[in-house]
């Protein structure tokens, strides 16, 4: 048997693994030796054995309550990604699997490679309907990218989309394939009827070099990008002041910041509400914007999340305060969870790939419901 984690978004440490009964692996942390909880490694030469793997170290994890009642997932097709035996055990997270084929995989959601990303961009390129432009370099000295759909034109309004700022939270670009699918589909009207009205920047990976290199929350400098909105700079996260500065130049009337939640199981979004500049007229949008996507995605609720922050006390170093903040605009985070969604569990998938396409496809409906009161 061989453990190995050298490839795309692989983090695996292996410190013994001479027993398929009790194999040793630790989680490698981020760059700035901060954050550390995604893992994601390849087993060969196991088919049939009785395996258990202990993630040695999960108790060092960044959010360590997060394991319990968590599920790891498996595939052997890398298509189809299934839960598999987890426990969280006197600060140790096993895994216990009979691999079924020569060679398979374990994560900690499913994987998004920075081919299949090139792949949608590919595609997206391909539509009338929008272009890609490069906003800069990151860190490590690769592209970030941008898809502009739809044409600017008197009264439209301006939507920035953006994901991955964490690179572990991978349901971000799953969620982005079913939002630009569906965008770019000829044969949906209401995609036709938004862009008529709109035009929609999606930056699908905002973080490229912590997504290769298996990181949770940062880049190849150490920095949690969704903490460097307030003062970007080019050393450490010239990811954010790249994108910040396109928005200084498009202007913004609305962003969705998409993310996953390590501890809750529920599919939920967070607003702006203690922005300085919060107002009636941001308050009213902020409703009927979830409205508008619980209709269109049930998974979507407000049972259930992060309390609002109190008037004034927003984190202006985070996306959605920053740029609700500086362009008066309506601005979200979406999270969506490692774990399941509690209120329609999936006992085979959990929260899975294919729900995250559904629920980036469901935000066309949302944001069209409100594109037309975005600005007075």
């Amino acid at each position: 048997m061989f453990v190995s984690a050298a490839f795309d978004s692989g983090n695996i440490e292996v410190i013994d693994a001479s027993d398929p009964s009790d194999v040793r692996l630790a989680i490698r942390r981020d760059a700035g030796d901060e954050h550390m909880q995604w893992f994601h490694f390849r087993v060969s030469g196991a088919r049939g054995v009785p395996c258990t793997f202990r993630l040695t170290n999960a108790a060092s994890a960044s959010y360590p309550p997060a394991w319990e009642g968590y599920r790891a997932v498996v595939t052997t097709d890398r298509r189809e990604w299934t839960r598999v035996g987890t426990s969280y055990v006197g600060g140790v997270l096993v895994i216990e699997d009979t691999p079924a084929a020569d060679v398979v995989w374990y994560s900690y959601f499913a994987p998004y490679a920075l081919e299949r990303g090139a792949d949608l961009l590919a595609r997206c390129q391909q539509s009338s309907r929008a272009r890609v432009d490069r906003l800069g370099a990151t860190v490590d000295g690769r592209d970030l990218d941008r898809v502009v759909v739809g044409e600017p034109g008197p009264g439209k309004r301006v939507v920035w989309v953006t994901g991955r700022q964490h690179p572990g939270e991978t349901m971000a670009s799953w969620w982005m394939e079913g939002f630009l699918g569906r965008l770019l589909d000829s044969n949906d009207a209401l995609s036709r009827w938004l862009l008529d009205r709109a035009v929609v920047h999606v930056v699908p990976n905002m973080n490229p070099d912590g997504s290769a290199r298996g990181h949770l929350r940062c880049n190849a400098a150490g920095a949690n990008l969704n903490r460097e909105w307030a003062e970007p700079t080019a050393a450490r996260s010239p990811e954010v002041l790249y994108v910040r500065d396109a928005m200084y130049t498009t202007g913004v009337d609305f962003c969705l910041d998409v993310h996953g939640d390590e501890e809750l199981p529920y599919v939920f979004l967070a607003g702006a509400e203690g922005i300085p500049g919060w107002s009636s007229r941001l308050a009213e949008l902020d409703t009927a914007f979830r409205d508008a996507y619980e209709r269109a995605c049930p998974d979507v609720q407000r049972a259930h999340g992060y309390p609002a922050d109190a008037p004034g006390k927003a984190n202006l170093t985070m996306c959605t305060s920053q740029v609700a903040q500086r362009f008066d605009a309506l601005a979200f985070t979406l999270e969506m969870p490692f774990k399941d969604n509690a209120d329609a569990p999936d006992p085979v998938h959990g929260w899975s790939p294919e729900r995250c396409i559904r629920c980036g496809h469901a935000a066309v409906d949302a944001i069209a419901g409100v594109v037309e009161r975005l600005r007075g």
